[in-house]
C-alpha cells in the first residue's frame, strides 16, 4: 500500500471529506433565505470541525518515528481543510441570492483552519473542533463598540477592509499552521 493511501485511511479523510460536505451543504439549506456573514462563519467553523478530528493519527508513537518527514504532510492537511472549506462555502453561496465577499471568506477559512491546527497541538487531534467552535460562538457576543480590542475579539465577523480583523486571521494562521506543522498534533 502506498503512503498516500495509509495517510489518508489514518487520518479518516474520506469520513472527513463527507462530514464537511455535508455539513456545509445543511448549513446553507438551514441559512439559505438569510444568508450573511453570520451563516458564513458557522457554516466554515462547522466545516474545518468536522474536518479537524483528522488531524492526528491512531498512535502518536507510530506518527513520530515513521521514516517519511511529517511537517510537510501536516501542513498540506492543514491547508486542505482550510481550502476544502473555503471553497465549500464558496459553492453553495453560488446557490442562493446572497453573497458574502470571498476576502471574508478566505481569511475566515484560514484563520480558523490555524485555531484547528492550533488546538491540535495543544490538546490532540480529536480536540482540533474546539477552537474554532469557540471562537465562532463568542464572536456574536463581542460587543461592536468600534474599539481595536472588539475588532479582533470578533474579527471572524468583521467587514473585509478590517485591518485588525485581517491582520488577526493572519495571525492565527500562521501561529496554527506553524505549531501544527511542527510538532503535530498532541498524544
Amino acid at each position: 500500500m502506498r503512503w498516500a493511501t495509509l495517510y489518508v485511511r489514518s487520518r479518516q479523510l474520506p469520513a472527513a471529506s463527507a462530514a464537511l460536505l455535508s455539513v456545509t451543504v445543511g448549513m446553507w439549506f438551514l441559512g439559505r433565505d438569510s444568508w450573511d456573514v453570520l451563516m458564513v462563519v458557522l457554516t466554515l467553523a462547522s466545516a474545518i470541525a468536522v474536518a479537524a478530528i483528522g488531524l492526528s493519527g491512531q498512535d502518536a508513537d507510530l506518527d513520530r518515528t515513521a521514516a517519511l518527514p511529517w511537517p510537510v504532510r501536516r501542513f498540506a492537511h492543514l491547508l486542505l481543510i482550510g481550502l476544502a472549506a473555503g471553497a465549500a462555502v464558496l459553492g453553495v453561496q453560488k446557490l442562493g441570492t446572497s453573497v458574502v465577499d470571498m476576502s471574508i471568506i478566505v481569511r475566515d477559512a484560514a484563520g480558523l483552519a490555524g485555531l484547528a491546527g492550533l488546538a491540535a497541538t495543544v490538546a490532540g487531534g480529536r480536540h482540533g473542533w474546539t477552537l474554532p467552535l469557540t471562537w465562532c460562538a463568542l464572536s456574536p457576543l463581542v460587543p461592536n463598540d468600534g474599539t481595536t480590542g472588539s475588532r479582533i475579539a470578533a474579527w471572524l465577523l468583521q467587514p473585509p477592509d478590517s485591518v485588525a480583523a485581517t491582520w488577526t486571521g493572519v495571525i492565527v494562521a500562521v501561529t496554527g499552521a506553524v505549531a501544527y506543522t511542527g510538532w503535530g498534533g498532541r498524544r
